[in-house]
């Protein structure tokens, strides 16, 4: 809480989450402020009700000195509505009720020159813009972007490191610290290395980058995205102003009910306290005129065998009072006649150490303080002016104990420009270096460091073999084509290191375990891909439309059941070549494709019986090739005997062509 209202022994919890001990455990009494919420309530400041059992009274509302409200927040979620409020600066508050008293005209913008922000118990900085807050605090509704106060810590010798040294609101310090760590796990953030807690009774955790060479402000940026290193704390200043309809009000609809709130109290407080000294002066009379016929009224409660009667019986307007003296004699006060039941029952158990006549002159003295003070509530009472007044100096008191020249009230949290990062590409941030992709039959992925050889013999699980292998750098994106016409995105700074055997890719993301995996190749911007299903359906795809943004992967070729992805190719040239399960192979114009973003396509190729087996594109000057059985490669630049309109089914192909109907 920004100002505590219990002052507790024990273990009450900590930030990091913990929770607190039992209450056997721990002992707690009342803060400064807590006092200062309930002054006044035995003085009938406010009204009482029965408890939920009936058994005593409890106070409806407390006669608060000031704004606890606004002062600690509150949060709540009740049927259909909730509130929460943060935490704000008292001493500010306070200066914004003077603002209030002096000018009840006064707009919010006003009010939050006074009150620029919520001030959280844990510091941060704000960065919402001022427009923002102003909105926020005119309607009821908005929220403050929350950042975590940090600073590069200069280490020598070119390196350094952030110490974060204020946590967000309501951020659990352990909780942060698993979600950091899980981002340097995921290679979510590459710019950061580690992370480590050296707090104490102060919080300070460490980020170390993973390189010198990174800007600080880069890395604070990325984190300030992916986690609660920034939050966004909501406001719903949803309060019962009467006490029993609840609304959404502004910043000056809650410190005007305050402020009335405050002036209820005080005009109760100022009638208790006149009801108090008038049955104070009641006494006092009867006391007085005691003094003045002491010695008939000595003579009525030694001889008298009801004494009270007799008190209250006896007309004290024309009793003689004996006096030793001429200087000691005492006229009778004017008005004064009978003694009622509460001045006899006052007279009877008065003390006899108490008829000295000091303490007459005491007596009269504290009558005349009182008849003073009277006047003065009377005064208050009757007076707009004054009653203000008084309530502004209440609030000067508060402001004494709680302003910001004191440890606990000055502002914790500060305000900034968010500084918004320019955002970098995921590349960017890093390392550039050479990788070997290897995938297996079975798609366990792996990424080896360095271009090692490609023809080199590689390690796999038994009854696995390699299946995909090629170099590629750790900035690169892989694409991942499935069978079911879907296309994965993979990281090559996320790939599992080339020690073991890789780990499945089916973690990475969400492949059907029926699924097989149709290609693996390298994104190259802008580079357009050549599409097909078995059906001999097929279309271009610019290669940046197939990027995936989740695990779930991205759809781009239709397929329906029966049929599965068959080929997907970067397109180069003009012509593209297709070749049946029968072996007959189709030459035609690329242009004769459409170009789409997702869907089933166009027919390349007809068949009769089975499917497409494969296609390739190709420029028409330089001809197609292919490797024969022997391993020779073999081009054909007089194609005409295979060429047509797309669709057609084609001839056999060329003596020479590969057993297993593919190009490469």
């Amino acid at each position: 809480m920004r100002y505590p209202l219990i002052d507790g022994q024990g273990n009450f919890g900590n930030i990091d989450g913990d929770n607190p001990a039992a209450e056997r455990y721990t002992e707690a009494r009342l803060t400064v402020a807590s006092q200062a919420l309930m002054a006044g309530l035995t003085e009938d400041a406010v009204d009482y009700r029965p408890n939920y059992d009936g058994r005593t009274q409890e106070p409806v509302v407390l006669p608060a000195a000031f704004p606890n409200v606004l002062a600690n927040g509150s949060s709540g979620i009740a049927v259909g509505m909730a509130t929460n409020i943060p935490p704000h600066n008292l001493d500010e508050l306070i200066q914004g009720c003077h603002a209030l008293i002096r000018d009840p005209g006064i707009d919010n913008a006003g009010l939050v020159a006074l009150i620029p922000g919520p001030d959280f118990p844990t510091g941060g900085v704000i960065v919402e813009p001022k427009e923002s807050i102003l909105d926020a605090y005119a309607t009821g509704r908005g929220a403050f972007r929350v950042r975590a106060n940090w600073q590069a810590e200069d280490l020598g010798r070119g390196t350094w490191q952030i110490v974060v040294t204020e946590i967000p609101y309501q951020v659990q310090k352990s909780k942060l610290i698993e979600k950091l760590a899980e981002l340097i796990q995921l290679k979510k953030v590459p710019l950061l290395a580690d992370v480590r807690d050296e707090s104490a009774d102060d919080i300070r955790l460490i980020l170390e980058p993973r390189a010198r060479n990174v800007d600080p402000e880069m890395l604070m940026g990325t984190l300030f995205r992916n986690s609660d290193l920034e939050i966004r704390f909501s406001l719903n200043m949803n309060v019962l102003i009467d006490g029993k309809v609840p609304k959404v009000c502004s910043l000056k609809e809650v410190l005007r009910a305050f402020l009335d709130h405050r002036r209820d109290v005080l005009q109760r407080r100022s009638q208790h306290r006149m009801e108090k000294i008038d049955h104070r002066l009641e006494i006092l009379e009867g006391f007085i005129i005691t003094f003045l016929n002491l010695d008939r009224v000595i003579d009525i409660i030694r001889y008298d065998d009801d004494p009270k009667a007799a008190l209250m019986a006896e007309d004290w307007s024309k009793a003689h009072v004996r006096a030793s003296s001429e200087k000691d004699y005492r006229p009778p006060l004017p008005g004064e006649g009978d003694l009622s039941e509460v001045q006899a029952e006052a007279i009877l158990n008065m003390r006899l150490r108490s008829l000295r006549k000091l303490e007459e002159m005491e007596l009269l003295a504290e009558r005349d303080a009182l008849m003073a003070e009277r006047a003065g509530l009377a005064d208050l009472l009757e007076s707009d002016r004054l009653q203000w007044k008084k309530i502004g100096a209440e609030l000067e008191d508060i402001r004494k104990v709680f302003g910001k020249q004191s440890v606990i009230g000055a502002r914790r949290t500060r305000f900034a420009e968010a500084g918004e990062v320019e955002e970098v590409p995921f590349e960017a941030m890093i390392e550039r270096e050479p990788i070997t992709v290897i995938c297996s039959r079975m798609g366990w992925i792996r990424a080896m460091k360095g271009h090692v050889d490609l023809a080199a013999d590689q390690k796999f699980k038994d009854g696995d073999g390699a299946r995909f292998a090629f170099h590629a750098e750790t900035t690169d994106k892989i694409l991942l084509v499935a069978a079911n016409g879907r296309f994965y995105t993979l990281l090559g700074a996320n790939l599992p290191g080339g020690r073991g055997m890789g780990e499945p890719v089916r973690l990475m993301v969400d492949l059907p375990n029926d699924t097989e995996i149709t290609d693996l190749m390298i994104h190259r911007p802008g580079e357009k891909l050549l599409v097909a299903s078995t059906a001999g359906d097929g279309f271009i795809v610019p290669s940046d439309e197939v990027l995936a943004q989740t695990r779930a992967g991205k759809q781009v070729l239709t397929v329906r059941d029966g049929t599965r992805t068959a080929v997907c190719v970067a397109v180069r040239g003009d012509r593209v070549a297709v070749v049946g399960d029968n072996r007959k192979m189709l030459v035609f114009p690329i242009a004769e494709l459409p170009e789409m973003a997702k869907g089933k396509g166009v027919r390349l190729q007809k068949y009769k019986d089975g499917g497409l087996s494969d296609a390739i594109t190709f420029t028409a000057a330089e001809g197609l090739s292919w490797k024969d059985p022997a391993g020779r490669t073999r081009t054909e630049t007089d194609l005409t005997e295979w060429q047509g309109a797309r669709a057609s089914a084609g001839k056999m192909a060329p003596r020479g062509f590969p057993r297993d109907n593919r190009f490469t």
